[in-house]
């Protein structure tokens, strides 16, 4: 589940600084003219190095890999990962490389596929709050299946996807939340160009080749939010690691395309928004960094219903009562959250995802909201339904979409209240190291053993000093 930063501003908030953006970045205004954005882009990102990344980045990196390494793995086994595979498969060319979590093995371009398809399952990988781009989905699929066609250092690994989700995450600033209004689910479209420009630097591009892959990119926009709900949207940031991997290979042979792709008349810009601030493109390269501002979700489940479930578990771990003891529960939030999680009788895990009752609660019978409480089993516990039916929400615009006011009435009259500023996994209250390990422990451990699972947490946290990233997807294959 993704929000749309224009539902945020209709439900009366500042929706870049409500959700915890920079200030400066909300609203994408129409430009003059436009500023060689295409070639900037490509020329900044061919010079760039991996010794010219703060420290700081280098380990948003980091955590940026190993939270998505454990949402792959803990996709791995699904339903939807299975059709993928049963369609595709056989269609296979050389099996190069690896599928996280499972035994297959597929050639680069289908491997990127799945493991994009994979990571994004759950709705519980990274989210850039600014765009709600899900950034690693696209690009780490794309580069790490790269890295099993020739070798790849960590370092020379890292620098690209960096700059990957630095590239999409700018070009999505561009053009938010305009694009996102007339359909287009972020996520996919964007992803293309970060996947292109991390394969792209991988292959050594020069900046000729490298704003063909751009160019390339553009004319593959993958992604419709009609099909949120349904497995196509984990099609998505897969197709997207398809697609700029294929760009990034075309114009390695002088596949030639447009060289103003992004700003040009007629171009990607014009054809997919109706706004564009080109400057959040441009300004700033190197200087500040978009892939500094990546969260990573506790719930997985879309982040409108975060402040909620944190209240949830919060008032369930002081206070240590049953579910039985609970007269009544009530919300008041942003009207956003009803817009988008107002299901009241969810049937599957999936549509458990779209209801805050049911957020709610298993934040309040579970003290937990990951991929285990969003399973139908879960979705159809009696204990579970008959909470559900004791949560009324209302809902105030003048409540921000990252705040929260939760009253727990027990029946014997004592009241509990939590009020919500900013929830676990936000900026202001980032999941740490350990609770980023945590998760990926709980993805993963029905599918590889404990010391398998721990060897990859390790290898996340030292990416760049490993000789061959390939090595990385070589363990985590089951």
């Amino acid at each position: 589940m993704t929000l749309n930063r224009r539902d945020v501003l209709a439900g009366g908030a500042v929706g870049a600084v409500a959700l915890g953006a920079t200030p400066g970045a909300a609203g994408a205004q129409p430009t003059s003219a436009p500023v060689d954005v295409t070639q900037r882009l490509a020329d900044y990102v061919v010079a760039a190095r991996y010794e010219d990344l703060p420290a700081d980045i280098r380990q948003q990196g980091r955590r940026t890999f190993l939270n998505w390494m454990g949402c792959a793995i803990g996709g791995s086994q699904t339903d939807t990962v299975n059709k993928a595979l049963a369609a595709l498969a056989l269609f296979s060319g050389k099996p190069e490389a690896n599928l996280l979590g499972r035994t297959e093995r597929l050639d680069i371009f289908h491997a990127a596929l799945i493991n994009g398809v994979s990571s994004h399952i759950f709705d519980y990988d990274d989210t850039h709050l600014k765009t709600i781009i899900h950034p690693a989905g696209p690009v780490a699929s794309a580069i790490l299946a790269l890295s099993q066609h020739q070798p790849v250092s960590g370092a020379h690994f890292l620098n690209a996807l960096v700059l990957g989700v630095e590239a999409e995450c700018r070009i999505g600033n561009a053009v938010y939340p305009s694009h996102y209004d007339m359909g287009w689910h972020i996520t996919g479209t964007c992803g293309t160009f970060g996947s292109a420009v991390a394969c792209g630097k991988l292959l050594g591009l020069d900046t000729q080749q490298m704003r063909w892959a751009l160019g390339i990119a553009g004319s593959q926009p993958v992604g419709l939010k009609i099909q949120f709900g349904s497995m196509t949207k984990s099609f998505h940031p897969g197709r997207a690691a398809q697609g700029g991997l294929t760009a990034a290979l075309l114009a390695q042979q002088g596949f030639t395309a447009s060289e103003i792709v992004l700003e040009g008349k007629d171009g990607w810009g014009q054809a997919l928004s109706r706004t564009h601030d080109w400057g959040q493109v441009v300004d700033g390269l190197g200087i500040h960094y978009e892939a500094g501002l990546n969260t990573y979700k506790p719930f997985a489940c879309g982040i409108v219903t975060h402040p909620a479930i944190d209240a949830a578990i919060q008032l369930r771990g002081e206070h240590l009562f049953t579910p039985g003891e609970v007269e009544a529960v009530e919300l008041r939030a942003n009207p956003l959250v009803l817009s988008l999680t107002g299901k009241t009788a969810p049937q599957t895990g999936l549509e458990g995802k779209f209801s805050v009752y049911h957020c709610i609660a298993v934040g309040l019978i579970y003290g937990a909201a990951g991929e285990r409480q969003f399973q139908d089993a879960v979705v159809r516990d009696t204990a579970v339904i008959a909470l559900r039916r004791r949560v009324t929400v209302q809902t105030d615009p003048a409540i921000g979409p990252e705040k929260a006011d939760l009253t727990v009435r027990l029946k014997d009259g004592r009241v509990l209240t939590r009020h919500i500023d900013n929830a676990i996994g936000s900026l202001q209250r980032p999941m740490s190291d350990a609770m980023l390990e945590a998760k990926f422990t709980d993805l993963a451990k029905d599918i590889l053993p404990d010391a398998r699972i721990r060897r990859i947490m390790d290898l996340c946290w030292s990416l760049d000093r490993a000789p061959d990233v390939a090595e990385i997807a070589r363990t985590a294959a089951a």
